[in-house]
């Protein structure tokens, strides 16, 4: 690539890396991965550093060969990130970036905004327990730190299983949080640049065990939209941001409720690479190298599979009309995210049958 062409660094090479640089090769733009695994999906497709990802003389490396430096993974060290000061900008923004490390920080910003989400205490030793009750039964615990897919989260129907739980999950700074009940789990991918913001339509996500399954867009509802791109614009505004940004979210029959941000390309977002006019992974390119943002408009109506444990027969797969298969490049893992694979088409009711005939063949 000539000197003129820009380079993204990327600190995590995870299949969100991997679909990162991807996205940037018809852009002209040359993305350098920084992971601990040389094998890992982003390094298959792109230059990659092989390091830690704390590792502040490689951080520092990768920070001085490129424009801008972004991420694949909020769960990066902040003072790794804070030494990058004065070498690269960070899109996004560090404070963001910390915000949605902690879960008691990231409550706390709902709180601030005035953005609803599930009633909580903060647990830091054994005597906040006690305070947990007030929630009611059943609720969940959650470790402030490094929880997704799942991880370091107990569900609790009495004072016996919470402390049973705030043992399973070492006794570690934790939150404890009023149980929701809700109609179905929403999420919305968000892009802003210094001058401008754009939005995707709702996805309707389902998850089984913590990780997500399957995710349908647009779901349309003109209110919830609305509600959901003025609590994202909340958060763009309160940090300056640059990127892409995904909150998830809860309805209810009071309305909407948010349940946790992503300062990053966001797995319910894979359904933009067919689906939609611009991709989540190009638009969050264009955001933190503060150029023109691209269409966010659905091309009717899609579906995401994701593939876990195990990838199913790639000839069964393309075999399915219009299917879109997307092969991570991961060694298999049970729950492991291996792939994806996407439908499109122009009726929804039509789509979900399908992708039930399409699941039907994956399994």
């Amino acid at each position: 690539m000539s000197k003129d062409e820009p380079r993204v660094g990327i600190i995590g090479a995870g299949q969100l890396g991997r679909m990162l640089a991807l996205a940037g090769y018809p852009l002209g733009i040359e993305c350098v991965l920084l992971d601990k695994d040389p094998r890992s999906p982003g390094a298959q497709v792109a230059p990659s550093i092989a390091a830690e990802l704390d590792d502040h003389d490689a951080l520092r490396r990768l920070a001085r060969g490129v424009d801008v430096v972004t991420l694949d993974i909020e769960n990066v060290s902040i003072d790794a990130l804070a030494a990058l000061a004065g070498v690269a900008e960070i899109r996004p923004p560090v404070a963001a970036v910390a915000a949605a490390q902690d879960r008691l920080a990231e409550k706390e910003l709902f709180r601030e905004l005035g953005i609803p989400a599930a009633p909580f205490v903060a647990i830091d030793r054994a005597e906040d327990l006690g305070h947990a009750a007030a929630l009611g039964w059943p609720l969940l615990l959650k470790t402030r730190r490094l929880g997704y897919d799942g991880r370091g989260q107990r569900l609790a129907r009495s004072r016996d299983e919470l402390e049973a739980a705030w043992a399973e999950l070492g006794q570690r700074p934790a939150i404890a949080e009023g149980w929701v009940r809700f109609d179905r789990e929403l999420s919305l991918v968000g892009a802003r640049s210094s001058r401008e913001a754009a939005f995707y339509p709702l996805a309707e996500n389902t998850h089984r065990d913590g990780i997500l399954v399957s995710t349908v867009a647009p779901f349309e509802d003109a209110k919830l939209q609305r509600q959901a791109e003025s609590w994202l614009r909340a958060i763009f505004d309160r940090f300056d941001y640059r990127g892409v940004l995904t909150i998830e979210l809860f309805s209810t029959r009071d309305g909407l409720l948010a349940n946790e941000i992503a300062p990053r390309v966001h797995n319910s977002g894979h359904w933009t690479i067919e689906g939609a006019e611009t991709s989540q992974f190009e638009n969050h390119l264009r955001a933190v190298l503060d150029w023109p943002l691209g269409d966010t408009a659905a091309r009717g109506y899609a579906g995401m599979l994701n593939l876990l444990g195990s990838m199913p027969p790639r000839e069964r797969v393309l075999a399915f009309r219009g299917a879109h298969l997307h092969d991570y490049g991961k060694d298999p893992r049970p729950g492991r995210k291996l792939g994806h694979c996407t439908l499109l088409d122009g009726s929804r009711d039509r789509l979900l049958e399908r992708l039930d005939e399409l699941r039907a063949v994956l399994a």
